[in-house]
Formats: structure tokens, sequence, C-alpha cells
């Protein structure tokens, strides 16, 4: 029978992944990633119960330190981030370059297998007419994960299976309790383990970043208050801001150069366009010609119709709303979307 590495971050959604597999008769082999010291979904506790899982289903398990790559690729670039005024996300650059594609590595490398499974909500589909494969929303719309995965290049979807794509969490829940497992009641985990483990992004980033005052300033440029660092602000921001006004106040830009935390009413919030770089086409080749989709500029926002217009071979791309939309953010990712299938996307760099 086929063998498959399945990653295992001691949750209830790997386990299950993994149990599933088992049970269809795959031989499994765990995989668990070390990424940080301290606890977190990824580590210390997640790596114990990972272990345990794989006592539980008789199978082996290994462990890769991969804290220096974290380090390097995530830490930093969150660090290099928020110090520049943008708002990183790290998962979908985490499932690249630190999760799938050394473990898709490793499993090829060290233990000659070619396939691996992860506890994602998402589905891939290979489509004989393009010879692409294609990435696709998780029957669980609540759940889908397909956001976090879309800069998955051919060679690892290729080599990925997401047993959970096509169920529900309530199921995998139940499925988990029918194989017993001890991680079925297990609590949902931050969509963030760095903010898991340390409580807050902002008590993460400030062990790396010094707090620093700067102005709060509306768009004319004129001075409501004070902040202690640009780091602590988001765009679309509403609450928290530090200064009162007689109506709401969003977090409108943030300007790294002069310290300045700028901020407006909610129109001021809404871009009609924006451009994004670091662009990876997942279920279709890179178009010559304008697009229509559906952008989701948010994990937890809806997608609305756009315009996308490649530029520079594909490599970036402009956006254009039909309707201007709040809160879009640089340093997020902007995944397209035709219905279910993920078409492309890449980090929001500049907005209209």
């Amino acid at each position: 029978m086929s063998k498959v590495i399945v990653g295992l971050s001691g949750g209830v959604d790997s386990s299950t992944a993994a149990a599933i597999l088992h049970h269809q008769g795959y031989e499994v082999i765990g995989l668990t990633l070390w990424l940080m010291k301290g606890k977190g979904q990824c580590c210390s506790e997640g790596m114990v119960d990972a272990a345990s899982l794989c006592e539980e289903l008789d199978i082996p398990h290994h462990i890769i330190d991969t804290r220096q790559l974290f380090q390097e690729k995530i830490v930093d670039y969150l660090v290099a981030g928020y110090s520049a005024g943008f708002t990183p996300l790290p998962c979908s650059q985490c499932n690249r370059a630190v999760k799938f594609g050394p473990m898709l590595s490793y499993a090829q490398e060290e233990l000659g297998v070619d396939k691996i499974a992860t506890g994602h909500y998402a589905r891939v589909n290979y489509n004989e007419e393009t010879g692409r494969y294609e990435l696709l929303r998780a029957v669980d719309r609540n759940k889908d994960q397909s956001y976090f995965l879309y800069d998955l290049t051919q060679k690892l979807l290729a080599g990925c299976m997401f047993p959970l794509g096509e169920i529900t969490k309530t199921q995998t829940r139940q499925i988990a309790a029918e194989y017993g497992l001890q991680t079925a009641e297990k609590p949902e985990s931050q969509d963030l383990c760095l903010v898991e483990a340390h409580g807050s992004m902002q008590t993460f980033l400030e062990q790396y970043i010094q707090p620093q005052k700067g102005d709060i300033v509306d768009v004319q440029g004129k001075v409501l208050g004070q902040h202690d660092g640009i780091h602590r602000y988001t765009i679309g921001q509403r609450k928290g801001i530090g200064v009162a006004a007689a109506e709401p106040l969003y977090v409108v830009a943030l300007d790294a150069v002069k310290n300045r935390v700028i901020v407006g009413d909610r129109t001021s919030a809404t871009e009609s366009s924006f451009t994004v770089d670091r662009v990876n086409w997942v279920s279709i080749a890179p178009p010559t010609a304008p697009i229509r989709a559906e952008v989701q500029i948010r994990y937890r926002t809806s997608a609305v119709p756009v315009t996308v217009i490649p530029e520079d071979r594909g490599h970036r791309a402009k956006l254009v709303f039909d309707e201007p939309q709040f809160g879009v953010t640089p340093g997020q990712a902007a995944v397209w979307y035709d219905g279910d299938r993920v078409l492309g996307g890449g980090i929001i760099e500049q907005l209209s």
C-alpha cells in the first residue's frame, strides 16, 4: 500500500487526517516540525500530542528541527514588515517556505515517499485538459483554508493530500471520536501560532521592536495624539487608536519614514484598486490579458468582484474592484478565485 507522510501539529485536524489515511490502508508516517521554543500549536505540547497519536496508531514519528528556518523566514519577515508599516501575513509564507517545501523534500529525499498530507481544509484537483493541479476551496466554507495555501507551487500541489477537504469540522471531530483519538475534544488553536504562543502579536513583536513615540495625525496632517509604535496598528483598525473624536476614526495609513499613524473616517480607508507583488498563479497559467475574478483580501472577509490585470509577465498584478472596499492592507495576501478554484494570489503592496 502507498506510503504517505502526514504533518502532525498535535491538533485534532492533523490527527484525524492521519487516522483517516491509516484506516484507508495507507502506510502512514508522522512528521512534526519543531518551529519555535515555548508553547504553541506546533511546538512543545503539540509535539507530545503528535508523538502520542503515533503511538496510538502504531506508526513511526519523525521530528525535524526547523527553528532556524522559521526564525529567518517568518520571525525576521514579520519584524521587518511591521517595522516598515506593513501588516504581514505569515501563514502563506510559512506554508510554502517552512512547512510544505521542507516536508516534501524530507519525504522524498530522506524517506523515499512521494506524498505528504496535512489537516488543512482545502482540496486539490488535477485538470487533465490544462495539465495543472488546481487548488479548491474546502467543502466546509467556514473552515476553508485555501486562502493560506495560494502560494503553493505546482510541484507542491502535486505532492499534497488534504483528507479533510471533503468533510466539515463537525464531521472531523465525530471521526476523531469514533477512532478514539485523544485529540477529539482538544480546543481549537489560534490561526496564528505566534499569537497562541505569546498571547498577542504585540507581545511577540515587542521582543524585537522597541516602542517609539510618534504622532497620530488626520489625513490633513493635523496632530491628534501620540502613539508608542506603528507596529501596534493596522489599516482599517478602529478600536484602541488612542484619540477621541466626534465621529469614528479608522487607521488609513502607516508612515514608517515619519513614524506617523494616519487616521480618518471610514471613506478614507476605502480603496478602488491596489497592486500585488510576488504573484503565484495556481490553477491557471499566468494570463496575458485582464481576467475577471473574485478577490479575498483577508482570511475572514468575503470574496468580491474584481478585474485582475497582470503586470511584469505575471509576477505582479493590479486589481480593480467593481466597488471600493474597506481596509485593504499592505502586507496581507490578496487571493482571487473563480468559484471554488484559486486562480492566484500575491502580497498587497501599494494602494490606489
